[in-house]
């Protein structure tokens, strides 16, 4: 994120510098330098968290308190399922390659 591209951020969100410095956990004087992009004559640069914070703050979030429940065990569910694929395409691979040598020896 650009120093243009987070002052645009600020103002569509309708926040003043110190409304977003509020909504980000900064200081007032930190937005102004990340809308500038220096400090005394050396470049400052955006992190990625408060990049990240301004996303989430322009799809309505206010505060994080981590996953739930739910979303957990769909993610674990998702990971299983993935590796159980994984492991049955292997399964297949080792599969064709074994019919491919047979083949392959009975041609000989």
């Amino acid at each position: 994120m650009k120093p243009a591209e987070f002052k645009r951020w600020r103002k569509w969100m309708g926040m003043s510098q110190k409304e977003a410095a509020e909504a980000l956990g900064l200081k007032r004087r930190v937005v102004q330098y990340y809308e500038k992009g220096e400090r005394d004559g050396e470049t400052v640069k955006i992190p990625r968290s408060v990049r990240l914070a301004c996303k989430a703050l322009g799809a309505g979030y206010t505060d994080y308190h981590g996953p739930s429940e739910l979303e957990v065990k769909a993610r674990q569910a998702e990971r299983e399922k993935a590796a159980k694929d994984k492991k049955r395409k292997k399964h297949q691979r080792r599969a064709q390659d074994a019919a491919k040598a047979a083949s392959a020896q009975k041609a000989s």
